[in-house]
């Protein structure tokens, strides 16, 4: 009995030793952004942040963020996935435009995607439904919104006869885009007017071309690129006086007349949910790749008086936001 007692009193005074001597293994998630890192952050990364929040995540003291971005180069976005490899996180976040940075860099850490490539054309993944592999999350094909983005102009402007198109054909699902475009513009009665830009010198270029020979309007695909030259693009439309449609919120938040997108920050709120359910333990290729459920119409009433222009009603009507 005494033996039993003296092992019962070592083992309540090792008890708090032990404890102290364990660590609780905090998950870590590597953000690969090619855009730059802005604060506050951008509505995009905010929303993830929330839901992250709202599922139980605080960052700082049980989860960890890993952030890696481009600045807009893409050449450094290898390198960048590599990094978050080599820091061991348990998920990688793959934010637009790198994907395939981060596919490259590693096949065994799950990979959550909020992509504006189709997945399954790009044999990212053998289906939808059952991605398999380490990659699942969102996806949204920008060539299913390029026709309705042409709709829209074409209701707008009736007499929209001739349309600039700005785009990269080297960007993920740029080619797609373009013939959804052409077959768009048959059905509309307009004349496109192709506009490469693969460089940063092609965009004067460009500008040139519209300005030699100017259209009724401008579509810009949205892209890494154009992204990137944003306020150029804006600034010249503005000079020109030319009607805008761009494929991003962002782009009419810094000026652009109209956008037609996927709403997404509500993407990225549902990214958080993919992280989650990968921590707990799910498998990303039991996960299916879902897509986008809400689409939001952004307009810039304040741009359109600039330019003298009149946005009909039938269309104001149905705007999800308004920037007065």
């Amino acid at each position: 009995m005494r033996l039993i007692g003296l092992a019962l009193t070592l083992s309540l005074l090792l008890a708090p030793l032990a404890a102290e001597g364990q660590t609780v293994k905090v998950p870590r998630i590597g953000y690969l952004v090619l855009s730059p890192l802005v604060d506050p952050p951008t509505a995009e990364r905010q929303a993830f942040l929330d839901r992250l929040r709202e599922l139980g995540y605080v960052v700082g003291q049980n989860i960890v963020i890993e952030y890696r971005s481009a600045n807009w180069n893409r050449e450094l976005l290898p390198d960048l996935a590599q990094e978050l490899v080599e820091l061991k996180v348990d998920v990688i976040m793959a934010a637009p435009g790198t994907t395939d940075a981060a596919r490259h860099a590693t096949r065994t850490i799950p990979i959550v995607i909020a992509s504006g490539t189709d997945p399954v054309a790009s044999r990212l993944v053998p289906s939808l439904a059952r991605p398999g592999g380490n990659i699942t999350g969102m996806t949204f094909a920008p060539a299913e919104m390029a026709g309705k983005r042409m709709a829209l102009l074409k209701e707008t402007f009736p007499k929209l006869a001739r349309l600039a198109v700005l785009w990269n054909p080297a960007n993920d699902g740029a080619q797609p885009e373009w013939q959804e475009a052409q077959s768009a513009a048959r059905v509309l009665a307009i004349v496109l007017q192709p506009l490469e830009v693969k460089d940063p010198k092609d965009f004067p270029i460009a500008f040139s071309a519209m300005t030699r020979k100017r259209p009724d309007a401008l579509i810009t695909f949205p892209s890494p690129l154009t992204s990137a030259y944003r306020p150029i693009i804006v600034e010249f439309a503005t000079k020109q006086r030319l009607p805008t449609m761009f494929g991003l919120r962002a782009d009419v938040e810094a000026g652009g007349l109209m956008s037609y997108s996927p709403n997404l920050a509500d993407v990225f709120r549902r990214a958080a949910y993919y992280i989650d359910r990968i921590l707990k333990g799910a498998k990303p290729g039991d996960l299916p790749i879902e897509r986008p459920t809400k689409f939001e119409l952004v307009i810039n009433l304040k741009t359109a008086k600039a330019l003298n222009l009149t946005i009909p009603q039938s269309v104001l009507v149905r705007a999800d936001k308004i920037i007065d």
